[in-house]
């Protein structure tokens, strides 16, 4: 076999295998859309690919007759605030723990790894007495609480790792020149970890946006409920309304 032959062969092999995944990975995201916009005769009836109607009333059903606009602003609003904080506390005590030297600055690095590998099960039934004792059950701000205990760990393990690799010559060069430490921080070390950043600000917005437990516990009125508990209030019983649940 000639190498032509080979890299067309290797070619082929990569460009179908990225096809089956992109098939793969955007197949439930079609079937959502489909499902979103058949009539519920044809739903329950016809599982096809390419329906032979389309409806808007899904979507108008939900818009009309559910707060699904109120659990859009909620999970919005807890993931926005939820992630920025995370970044800017881990960030912070990341750069405490790796730049300044005090007593038990080891320790308190461990303690933030072991922090982060507890279960979430496990604090569930503190988390409540705690959120529940400052009066924030039932509040969209004991949720932004309770993820930054999760959230908060995770940053500041991930940023801790990131600032280590950065020399720290580049930083007393700043403090040389006059910068102040909080300066050196923001114009020297967080353009740098802008990386690590990106990943604590997914990771915490992926968390915050899909949290369903926590989520379903705390809250329990409509107007400070998120998408992920607002959706399971339209099943009734076992019926799943899956044309107003895919829109």
């Amino acid at each position: 076999m000639s190498k032509q032959q080979y890299n067309l062969i290797k070619r082929i092999i990569h460009t179908a295998g990225l096809l089956f995944f992109g098939v793969w990975t955007l197949l439930p995201i079609y079937w959502i859309v489909v499902t979103a916009n058949k009539p519920d005769l044809l739903i329950y009836r016809e599982p096809s690919l390419f329906p032979s109607q389309v409806t808007g009333d899904h979507f108008t059903f939900v818009l009309t007759q559910t707060p699904f606009l109120v659990y859009i602003k909620n999970s919005v609003l807890v993931t926005l605030v939820t992630t920025l904080l995370a970044m800017v506390i881990g960030t912070l005590a990341a750069y405490a723990i790796v730049r300044l030297t005090f007593r038990g600055r080891q320790w308190l690095a461990r303690s933030v790894v072991v922090t982060y590998l507890v279960p979430g099960s496990l604090l569930f039934i503190p988390m409540f007495q705690v959120v529940y004792s400052i009066g924030l059950i039932d509040n969209i701000v004991g949720l932004m609480v309770t993820y930054l205990t999760f959230t908060v760990p995770f940053s500041t393990w991930m940023m801790i790792g990131y600032f280590r690799n950065v020399p720290s010559e580049l930083e007393d060069a700043a403090l040389v020149d006059g910068c102040s430490r909080l300066q050196a921080l923001a114009r020297i070390m967080v353009p740098i970890a802008l990386p690590a950043l990106a990943v604590v600000a997914l990771f915490a917005f992926t968390l915050s946006w899909n949290e369903f437990l926590y989520a379903l516990v705390f809250i329990g009125s409509d107007s400070q409920k998120t998408l992920t508990v607002g959706l399971i209030g339209l099943v009734r019983g076992d019926t799943f309304p899956w044309g107003p649940m895919m829109a």
